[in-house]
Order: structure tokens, then sequence, then C-alpha cells
């Protein structure tokens, strides 16, 4: 069980994605194989906006859960989804025996209207939160965003949906990637003090390269501190240099979060499991 990783001080999982095109299952799997040497609690796996690829999440999740026999969680979006939609996915997922799911909005779909967009069935995380709920006996996690959700007015109002999603049925959340582990801790003290009692898993995502800093990093909405942004401008004309500046960068954040006692840490690895291993080889 998942909620059992939390009465140990450190914990460790990932974040895949599933393959684009049907033919590139089997390295996918590879992946999986490799990222399962490094024993993680649960390997978390994405989901398609407006459930595009709901079968393929479910096709990754069964491998993980049993091929490999380690704990999977699904990640489940709504924006673009019915209530029948959901219901068919969490059919799929219960069916092979995936009792996890990370319930998200998930982004608008580029062939969502605005129109549409406004009308959709789910309009927040906490809606799916409490569908899944009163629908299906999963367990259910969430996200949180230490820098806000980009679309929040506020810290204080992002954090009072946070402490909604606790109250619909979230047991754990998963953090939004950040940079500056001092964002992350003013967060979780603002989070203590608005009555969120579940465990918080912080999650690191390692620049391995320039470019993730103008696309996954722009998505995502989070900061890129002077000391991050001053090695990307050192090493822009050399990849591999680039490559084990980052996975440091992101070793000394996990370290210093271990040190301060947040030592529960979900990495998103982008599928590269050398990365992978070779961070956990310098925090164990």
């Amino acid at each position: 069980m998942l909620k059992d990783m939390f009465d140990r001080d450190f914990s460790l999982s990932f974040e895949v994605f599933p393959p684009k095109k049907d033919d590139e299952f089997e390295n996918c799997y590879k992946v999986l194989d490799s990222l399962s040497t490094l024993n993680p609690d649960f390997i978390s796996v994405t989901y398609g906006a407006g459930g595009s690829n709901s079968k393929k999440t479910v096709d990754i999740a069964n491998y993980i859960q049993n091929t490999l026999g380690m704990d999977a969680m699904a990640h489940m979006t709504c924006v673009g989804s019915e209530a029948n939609d959901i219901l068919e996915v969490t059919k799929a997922l219960e069916e092979v025996g995936v009792n996890h799911v990370l319930a998200l909005r998930g982004d608008k779909p580029r062939d969502m209207s605005d129109e549409q967009f406004e009308r959709r069935i789910f309009p927040h995380a906490t809606d799916l939160i409490h569908f899944l709920n009163e629908n299906t006996s999963l367990s259910i996690s969430a996200s949180c965003y230490p820098e806000k959700h980009p679309e929040a007015i506020s810290m204080d109002s992002d954090i009072a949906f946070m402490k909604m999603k606790q109250d619909m049925g979230a047991e754990m959340f998963i953090s939004q990637l950040f940079f500056d582990n001092a964002d992350y801790y003013r967060f979780i003290e603002r989070t203590d003090r608005a009555g969120i009692t579940v465990p918080v898993v912080a999650g690191i995502m390692p620049i391995t390269s320039v470019k993730q800093i103008g696309s996954t990093v722009t998505l995502a909405g989070s900061s890129v501190p002077k000391k991050l942004a001053d090695i990307c401008a050192k090493y822009s004309e050399d990849p591999e240099a680039m490559r084990q500046a980052g996975i440091e960068y992101a070793i000394n954040q996990i370290n210093d979060l271990r040190k301060c006692g947040m030592g529960h840490i979900h990495i998103y690895c982008m599928n590269k499991p050398k990365m992978t291993a070779e961070i956990c080889e310098a925090i164990k």
C-alpha cells in the first residue's frame, strides 16, 4: 500500500509517460524494466488531455502493477471527459488491479472550443475527486503547486483549493516541479497552517537540457532561480556538461529536502532510466 511508505523517513517514486505510437510500447517496457531495478515505492503514468492516452495509460499501469509487481498510480484528467468516460477508465484500471489514481483537471485540449471548455462537466480537479470518491473504491491522490497554479488568483486561494481536494477525499499530494527549495518550504508552512494533514510528496524534475526550460518548465509555470539559469547559460553549448550539471542540481535539491525532514520524493524522470539511476545512486 502506498500509504505505508509514509511510515519511513524516505520514499522515492517516478513518473513516466506512455508511448505516443503503438510501435513504441516495447521501448517503454524496457524503460520500466530498468526503472524497476531502482525499487521505487510506486511509478505513476501520465494521461493524455481529453482522454487521448487513456488506454495507453491503463496498459502501462497494468505492466507496472502485474508484470513488474510494483505499485502503479494512473493519472486521470477530466477536462474533456464525461462521467461515463471516467467510469470506463476506472473500471479498466480496477480490472487489472490498479487501485491508485492521481486526479487532475488537465490542460484544455487543442481541439476544444472556449465554449466547450466553459461548459465542461468537471470544472475542477475537486469535482473529479468528489466523483471518484462517490463512485469508485480507488485511492485518490492530487496535485499541489508550491508556486501556485498558473491560473490561481493567489497562493491563498490555491491552498484553499488544496484543502478542498483533501476534504473531497485526496489521500496524498504530489507537488508540481520546483527548483528553489525555499519556495517549497514556505509552501509547506502555509499548508500546515491551512489544515493540510495528508502527506505531501515533493516533485523534482532534473533539467538535463536547456530546451527543457523553454518547454516543460514554462508549461508547468515554475520559476527558474538565478543559480539554475546561470547553469543553463554556462553549458548552453555543451549538452553533456549541461546534463551532468542538471543531475547534480536535482541531487542537491533532494539531499537538502531530506536534511530538512521532507524525504518523500517524486522524480519526473522523463522516461530516462540512466539519469534516474545516477540520481538514485547519489542519494542512497
